[in-house]
């Protein structure tokens, strides 16, 4: 096997089987966007090229062997990231059908709602949407203003959309195929409100029309994602019957008694959310599956584009210049990083998923690293696709070449599954409360009040290859050694020091609120808010640089082990180069260490020039998904 077969071995990881056949079967459809087609055109094409998928497998296999599917959570997200590399606007499709319409029945619902329902969502004879998402709230799902009151009369609940703000937005697969919503409302009995709840509810009758009390409407044309028909729902007494409650946590009996396993409504909120992780563990592995995408395509054009040079006649390759050097491979270290800590979180996530009884502790700890790498995988799409098109200069820019596609596509995806600052704060909360309360609200208030006695144990918290990460910063060399930056131990030994200090200053920050009234509590986590976004982002720096580190210590083969150190290092110091004003302005790096940082960068970039393709290629990226006019084959 060649060295880049061995990169691509060791990022496939646990699910390498999958990417594998995916890479084959993909391959073999005709999934590239056609910009030729209408809006109505370009989704029934889409809606085509999902029923295409239900014979792959793929849309069985996240769900439960006892409901009719492949029980693989895992296999679930790998093949909606693999989606990603083809056509976000499918893989958008497949995940509203499967992953949050399905996701929705078989996690919130029970025995009759699995039986009912979900061999007809896997086979697409029931097509549904997720309708959380409203006009007036977005991240803040606990203030949804649907409504779902029981009529004991009847033994039916009344969904109603009583404020303009209250109308079902953005929702993907409402616009046209939906048939059947899983609807989040406030549910009302006995008239007593109990909090935010899933409930199934008709929309269409067989003949695509709109059933009475529900009027749906399109969003038409976005800023990408042509293939997807989003839509919006407005509920006007729409009456469903009792059983369409989604009831694994919470219960209306005939009467309209209320009852649910979990007391707390706060806590019986996020423990549902909590079921749906895998959304967004999908979004993130989604935007870095495209990242891989356009920076193969960049990494390609470098080495066959020439420019300038001393004579006419010797034209330099864009790769060998070292502004497109710093401005590409950082980036392709970044994703090589993203892709070892997507594999161990979706490990993770697959453990705790098919466990009967999953521990509460690594649930949360899942929850919180899901929103944490969404972040930061969404951001990193974002750039590097923006990057790489205009590496590509005015080539990059033709429509056929893609680049402009995916950066239209993927530009949503810092929005989708809440926003990415939002989420941030959610990260913050986690660790600020040292995992210790009780769940509460997202409100700022709640979040300032909290005990940061076990701060520094938080961030020594480390649930994969604990072993090798403390047996290479005990091994670090001396501070004086103005070489040690380069040593492994070094780099996660800053990480982690920076990630203590922030997170410590942001809790003194903090503490003093804990006996304010609510007004100067929230005055108090309003002034500290840019501090607490930070304690999230250096938190997730460390834990991918970890998560690098122990998926280099799985790959088997010498010399590719040998690339991913290079390529891990060179993450770590740009990631280091990039907050050089937070190190040198806490004392952590002096002036002259400081330029060492640039300095080992550019000594980096020089080192990792020769294996520019056989990184690209590490990737494992199919050729029908880069293959342009713009590159040689």
């Amino acid at each position: 096997m060649t060295l880049s077969d061995e990169l691509r071995i060791a990022l496939d990881g646990k699910w390498r089987r999958v990417r594998e056949q995916s890479r084959v079967e993909l391959s073999q459809m005709d999934l590239a966007f056609d910009h030729d087609l209408s809006l109505a055109e370009a989704r029934e094409r889409t809606f085509r090229q999902l029923k295409e998928l239900v014979p792959t497998g793929m849309s069985a296999s996240g769900f439960g062997k006892e409901h009719g599917g492949g029980g693989d959570p895992g296999m679930a997200v790998t093949g909606i990231e693999m989606l990603a590399q083809f056509d976000l606007s499918l893989m958008v499709k497949a995940g509203v059908q499967w992953g949050l319409f399905g996701g929705a029945v078989e996690n919130l619902g029970t025995k009759h709602h699995h039986d009912t329902y979900i061999r007809d969502l896997i086979n697409l004879d029931l097509v549904g949407c997720f309708a959380m998402t409203e006009t007036g709230h977005g991240s803040d799902v606990q203030n949804l203003e649907t409504t779902a009151t029981f009529d004991p009369a009847t033994e039916e609940f009344v969904i109603n959309s009583p404020t303009p703000s209250s109308r079902k937005d953005y929702i993907g697969n409402a616009g046209m195929h939906a048939s059947m919503a899983a609807v989040f409302a406030q549910l009302i009995t006995r008239g007593e409100t109990y909090g935010v709840h899933c409930f199934l509810v008709p929309i269409r009758d067989e003949h695509g029309e709109d059933l009475p009390g529900v009027t749906t409407s399109d969003c038409g044309h976005k800023g990408g994602l042509g293939g997807v028909d989003n839509g919006r729902i407005v509920f006007d007494e729409v009456r469903i019957p009792r059983q369409n409650l989604l009831n694994r946590y919470g219960q209306v009996d005939e009467g309209g008694a209320y009852s649910s396993p979990i007391d707390d409504t706060g806590r019986r909120f996020f423990t549902m959310l909590g079921t749906l992780i895998r959304g967004r563990v999908s979004v993130g592995g989604s935007a870095s599956a495209t990242a891989e995408v356009a920076l193969t395509m960049a990494g390609r054009y470098a080495l066959q584009r020439r420019q300038f040079g001393p004579t006419p006649d010797k034209e330099i390759l864009l790769a060998d210049y070292r502004v497109h050097q710093r401005r590409l491979l950082p980036l392709i270290a970044r994703s090589y990083a993203y892709r070892f800590a997507q594999n161990q979180l979706v490990a993770r996530m697959h453990r705790l998923q098919i466990d009967d009884d999953p521990d509460p502790m690594q649930q949360r700890e899942l929850e919180s690293r899901a929103a944490g790498l969404k972040v930061v995988q969404t951001w990193h799409a974002s750039r590097a696709i923006q990057e790489a098109r205009e590496l590509c200069g005015g080539a990059g820019y033709m429509a056929d070449n893609r680049l402009v596609t995916l950066r239209g596509d993927v530009d949503v995806f810092t929005t989708f599954e809440g926003d990415n600052h939002v989420l941030l704060q959610l990260v913050a909360k986690e660790l600020l409360t040292s995992y210790a309360s009780e769940i509460g609200g997202l409100d700022p208030v709640g979040l300032v009040r909290f005990a940061a006695a076990t701060v520094t144990d938080v961030v020594k918290e480390r649930t994969a290859a604990a072993q090798l990460i403390q047996r290479l910063i005990d091994a670090r060399p001396g501070s004086s050694d103005e070489h040690d930056l380069l040593d492994r131990g070094t780099q996660l030994s800053m990480f982690e020091d920076r990630e203590e200090h922030v997170i410590e200053t942001a809790a003194r920050r903090l503490r003093r609120a804990a006996n304010a009234d609510d007004e100067e509590a929230f005055a108090i986590f309003n002034a500290a808010q840019d501090h607490v976004i930070r304690c999230a982002k250096v938190h997730i720096d460390r834990v991918v640089l970890e998560a690098f580190t122990a998926g280099i210590g799985r790959c088997e083969d010498e010399e590719a082990q040998e690339l991913l150190r290079d390529v891990c290092t060179l993450y770590a110091l740009s990631t280091i180069e990039d907050d050089l004003a937070w190190f040198m302005g806490h004392n952590r790096l002096s002036d002259q260490r400081a330029k060492i940082v640039t300095a080992e960068v550019n000594t980096m970039l020089e080192k990792l020039r020769p294996h520019l393709l056989t990184l690209v290629e590490g990737f494992g990226v199919p050729e029908k998904a880069w293959a342009a006019e713009m590159l040689e084959s």
